[in-house]
């Protein structure tokens, strides 16, 4: 006889500085390490399977990442007595926002999704130490003009095999991006940031492997003048293998939203 299983859907925020991603390694500190020690201690004795929606790189951080709990035999009594029990328990740079249950027909990896990743930075002088988990710094000077009209050509259905690392056989290279811009920050504020720093925003269905950091790595050389936005259009075409390989430090990124259909 099969064992009863109950299904529960968590919304989590964390910082990712001091993580070596989301999935769990032996000998590292990872997001879902920490979050399934964390369950097996308020949860003891208790069956229990975590399946994550976004495999976050190390070091890169989320405000709105989630994962489904498989809970065996019995469900939770009170959601929200176990979120607060979970959250009291957790790490201080991870934390639970949301439990919902959901039923067996949810499948976190291919439900229909739209994940919204940004990109935090500022160039110029060196930022002050405390914006290191969150914001990345470059040293040169920047044409941001540039960077946000290099943005745009993102937008819309392009092939993406120039920015991804190792793509498998089976990978989709021709990748979907439904809204791309880069902005002044105003999102994101501390008394220790600079006077200026900017947002690389993008918005779609999925990414590939570093996709998001090799797009602002690009926007970097353009912002540098090391590369046109003609060439910017011509990596997007298949036919082209001008393979980009500036991959841009992973502190300033941040997955900021996921949401599912």
């Amino acid at each position: 006889m099969q064992p009863l299983r109950f299904y529960y859907l968590i919304k989590v925020q964390y910082l990712g500085y001091r993580l070596h991603g989301w999935q769990r390694q032996p000998n590292f500190k990872t997001v879902e390490g920490l979050i399934k020690k964390t369950l097996k201690y308020v949860l003891p004795e208790r069956r229990i399977k975590v399946l994550g929606s976004s495999r976050t790189d190390a070091m890169v951080s989320a405000n709105d990442a989630a994962f489904e709990l498989f809970l065996y035999d019995t469900p939770l009594e009170d959601l929200n007595s176990f979120l607060e029990l979970f959250n009291i328990n957790l790490p201080p740079d991870i934390r639970a926002v949301s439990i919902k249950k959901v039923d067996a027909s949810f499948n976190i990896i291919q439900q229909p999704k739209n994940k919204e990743y940004l990109y935090l930075f500022a160039f110029g002088e060196k930022s002050h130490p405390f914006c290191a988990p969150l914001m990345a710094n470059f040293k040169e000077d920047l044409d941001i003009d540039a960077m946000i009209a290099g943005a745009q050509l993102y937008q819309g259905e392009h092939y993406f095999g120039n920015y991804c690392v190792d793509p498998g056989e089976n990978s989709i290279l021709v990748r979907t991006v439904n809204n791309c811009s880069l902005s002044p920050n105003d999102l994101y504020t501390a008394s220790f940031f600079p006077e200026e720093s900017y947002l690389f925003k993008v918005n779609g269905p999925g990414f590939l492997r570093y996709q998001i950091r090799l797009m602002m790595g690009t926007l970097v050389q353009l912002g540098k003048g090391e590369i046109t936005l003609d060439q910017i259009r011509e990596s997007l075409l298949p036919e082209n293998n001008m393979v980009m390989n500036y991959i841009a430090p992973a502190s300033g990124l941040i997955l900021n939203k996921i949401d599912f259909e």
